[in-house]
């Protein structure tokens, strides 16, 4: 039953003191964190994972409960794919856990070193960030992936879920929490806010006080309302319009399966392919592509040449080459040419994630300079934009931004350095 607008106010100030609350125990987290070391860090994160394993019917039957309600109230497919969890995504989760446990300290590398003509010695290291605000929707997962890559870069974190991920996030989380004391951290290292009300988010954006980064991972709406709200700094998450561009000198056969893949692996997840290219050069080989993708119920929305290849493709207006689906649904056009390939990616994009299939190695490499997307492949399905993929361990999101960090967020990018600089007695002239 919703809440009236009296209600609502009513409501505010408790949800106001309980982030307060949440904020205050984060930031004496942090300052915990910042104070331990990484070998510590790596056992709460083991134990982390071994808490999942060990809570996984409490986690399901949390999960099954979300997706009952999410089923009830009209939640697409593409979405409850991405709430949906099962055993063998639960131990998926731990796994990252463990990975992220085993990588390579990111706090307190030596990020460069000189001295200057006075003698002074400088140093540049890496250190926390501090404490982090993540809001994301739907994938529950998330709630382990932010959690452990804040805990491994020696951060604090307050997570904010999606309601329809409520009761799952919030057993993943107790699992999480249970094994930070159990290793002798304090619990506020990662913490879940505890309601679905949107007021709660309000109220995050707001807390520059507590937070040092927002870190938004959902729907355009969110972000939208995140950058146009919060006083913390945002490293944004946009939407993933990905290209796949069949190059005149492609394979046809490698066109064809890293099309399917790219497009229909996970249809909603932000590395999906949304619009495929084909150099005009190769139009006759549209045919052997498009099949797979019509055999497997993918909607296909094309250009005038396209449709006139097969009378199963709708027409695509104008709104579909910048629409990220995350369906089974695919925009499809000729172009003519490398240039107006990567013309087209630029102005339609997201600058999320791209894919050039070619055998001409020039080529890929002008299409991979001059593309302007966190990620760029070559050869490779746009699917593999992941933090775990490229060996991160896990990740919080792409980063379609330029500043701090950019494609996957995982350790290092949660992170930031300060100077240290070493002195014999120096005055300033």
């Amino acid at each position: 039953m919703s809440m009236t607008q009296a209600e609502r106010r009513e409501a505010e100030p408790g949800i106001a003191a309980a982030m307060a609350a949440l904020g205050a125990e984060a930031r004496a987290a942090a300052q915990a964190l910042a104070a331990t070391s990484a070998e510590t860090r790596r056992r709460a994160l083991r134990a982390a994972a071994a808490a999942i394993r060990r809570d996984e019917a409490t986690i399901l039957e949390a999960n099954a409960a979300d997706m009952a309600a999410a089923r009830e109230s009209g939640l697409s497919s593409a979405l409850l794919d991405r709430l949906a969890l099962d055993p063998g995504r639960v131990e998926a989760m731990a796994a990252g856990v463990e990975q992220v446990a085993a990588l390579e300290d990111p706090v307190g590398r030596l990020l460069g070193e000189w001295e200057r003509p006075n003698g002074l010695r400088i140093r540049r290291v890496s250190v926390p960030i501090g404490v982090i605000g993540i809001i994301y929707e739907s994938r529950p997962n998330v709630t382990a992936d932010a959690g452990a890559l804040c805990l491994m870069a020696g951060n604090a974190a307050i997570l904010r879920g999606g309601s329809e991920s409520y009761h799952s996030s919030r057993a993943i989380a107790a699992a999480l929490q249970a094994a930070l004391v159990e290793s002798g951290l304090p619990a506020g290292c990662i913490q879940l806010v505890p309601t679905t009300d949107r007021a709660a988010v309000g109220i995050l954006l707001t807390m520059d006080d507590v937070l040092d980064l927002i870190v938004p991972r959902g729907g355009r709406s969110l972000i939208e309302r995140v950058l146009a709200e919060s006083r913390v700094p945002v490293m944004a998450h946009l939407d993933g319009n990905c290209h796949v561009y069949v190059h005149a000198a492609a394979d046809p056969e490698k066109a064809r399966d890293v099309t399917y893949n790219a497009k229909m692996r996970r249809t909603g997840i932000c590395g999906a392919a949304e619009t495929l290219l084909v150099d005009a050069a190769v139009e006759d080989s549209l045919p052997a592509i498009l099949e797979p993708l019509f055999e497997a119920g993918c909607e296909v929305r094309g250009d005038p040449r396209v449709q006139a290849l097969d009378s199963r493709v709708v027409p695509a207006d104008e709104t579909d080459w910048g629409t990220e689906y995350l369906d089974a649904i695919i925009s499809v056009g000729v172009v003519e040419g490398l240039d107006a390939a990567i013309a087209h990616v630029n102005e339609h994009g997201s600058h999320h994630t791209d894919s050039i299939i070619t055998e001409d190695a020039a080529a890929a490499e002008r299409f991979m300079e001059r593309v302007d997307s966190g990620i760029v492949l070559h050869n490779a399905s746009t699917q593999f934009a992941d933090g775990g993929e490229f060996g991160m361990g896990a990740e919080i999101g792409i980063s379609t931004g330029k500043l701090h960090a950019r494609g996957p967020v995982g350790v290092e990018q949660l992170t930031t350095y300060k100077y240290k600089v070493y002195g014999t007695g120096q005055v300033r002239p």
